[in-house]
């Protein structure tokens, strides 16, 4: 079996890896991270990336539990996968299945045709936030660039 060249590594930029957001509300959560990846991929529009995000987050929560959520959503016009990791100040209500306050967050976007990319990509993410100890080690972070090295070292 061949390993994908998708990897978590290969989509996730410093300039959208961000620590101790402040958040007050899913909905002003999912607005900041459109606002920052239209940022960052001017050529993506940022209406639709919140829309597409909320409307993802409709069909059922993308909180999987212990503080984590994995928003995600495909996007018309985006023509590679873009990857967002954020940590908040303070946990907000996610609607996520334990019901915890969801604190730690990796962002998918993905083009509209990209199935199988999407899905094995979700599966490296459940895989590593899985990982109590890892989680941790990104919630103790306390500046950017420090989440960045720890999210992308230990592929």
């Amino acid at each position: 079996m061949t390993e994908s060249p998708l990897t978590i590594q290969s989509i996730l930029v410093p300039e959208l890896t961000l620590c101790g957001v402040p958040g007050t509300s899913k909905k002003r959560i999912l607005e900041l991270i459109a606002e920052n990846v239209a940022r960052r991929y001017p050529e993506l529009d940022e209406t639709q990336i919140f829309n597409n995000l909320v409307s993802r987050e409709r069909l059922g929560s993308t909180g999987i539990g212990q503080g984590i959520a994995i928003p995600h959503c495909r996007l018309e016009g985006c023509h590679q996968v873009v990857g967002a990791l954020l940590t908040l100040e303070e946990g907000v209500a996610f609607d996520a299945i334990d019901n915890q306050p969801v604190d730690l967050l990796f962002v998918l976007i993905v083009p509209k045709e990209a199935t199988s990319e999407h899905l094995e990509l979700l599966s490296q993410l459940a895989e590593k936030f899985n990982d109590r100890s890892f989680c941790e080690r990104l919630r103790r972070c306390e500046e950017a660039a420090q989440l960045y090295e720890v999210m992308t070292q230990s592929e």
